[in-house]
């Protein structure tokens, strides 16, 4: 295990990207566990108000990034300043794309439908640090052997084959599918060799002039969404909390 660690961890320089992966789910899953208690009424936490103005948690992770991302540059990656700045940078961004939804919709829309969105973007985003995280680099790794070169570059290569069909998928009309396939092959695989969703860059590229296609394609969308819509909202539930009922935007509440 402590070879692996080096050779893997340490020498390519990753401790910093472990940290700030880390920092950044348990920021998130602490962030939630606070916010559905402010909103039960329990425990010491609050709102967080400034001369009577709501201050979301998106402004000191604002400030975390910067301060985290600036450092990060600054210092050495092997040194204490990078884990440091690293640590920093996944606090800050795990509170951004908490309220993700806020910034885009430019509303406070944290218990409403579209703040899922938020919940989509953090478990994506920790989805796609853990594959870089995971991923074997033959650069920054002293004294590799000629089987160990040969070994990395057939899974850069695989890893560069999987990514095509992402983003195959990802014209395909299939975000989640191309995103998750980055880091599952047979997912990716999947979405790209499957129907294209209607709407989508694909469907209108090669589905203009092929009816049977497109109607094949529309009943196709319209199974999976009312197969996986209620299991996929439990999951977002479960993580997040679950959004107001009879509600779309809610604003000013936590």
């Amino acid at each position: 295990m402590g070879h692996w660690w080096e050779r893997n961890i340490l020498e390519p320089g990753k401790l910093p990207l472990l940290l700030a992966l880390t920092a950044f789910v348990v920021t998130f899953l602490v962030t939630r566990v606070i916010t559905r208690l402010i909103r039960a009424g329990k425990g010491p936490f609050g709102n967080v108000k400034a001369g009577g103005l709501h201050i979301h948690h998106v402004v000191p992770g604002v400030v975390l990034t910067i301060v985290g991302g600036f450092g990060a540059v600054a210092s050495d990656r092997h040194g204490a300043g990078g884990a440091v700045a690293a640590v920093l940078f996944g606090m800050g961004a795990g509170l951004v794309l908490d309220e993700f939804a806020l910034i885009l919709h430019l509303d406070d829309v944290y218990w409403s439908e579209e703040g899922r969105k938020s919940v989509e973007a953090v478990v994506l985003t920790a989805a796609l640090v853990g594959l870089l995280l995971a991923g074997f680099s033959p650069f920054g790794v002293n004294d590799l052997s000629a089987a160990e070169l040969q070994d990395r570059g057939t899974v850069i290569a695989n890893i560069g084959v999987n990514f095509l069909f992402s983003l195959i998928a990802l014209g395909k009309g299939k975000a989640r599918l191309a995103i998750l396939g980055v880091i599952v092959p047979l997912i990716a695989f999947v979405g790209a060799v499957r129907l294209a969703r209607p709407g989508s860059l694909w469907a209108r590229r090669f589905y203009g002039r092929r009816p049977r296609a497109r109607a094949k394609a529309a009943l196709r969308a319209y199974r999976h969404d009312r197969r996986w819509a209620r299991p996929r909202r439990r999951l977002q539930d479960w993580i997040g909390g679950k959004p107001d009922s009879g509600s779309v935007r809610l604003s000013g509440r936590r």
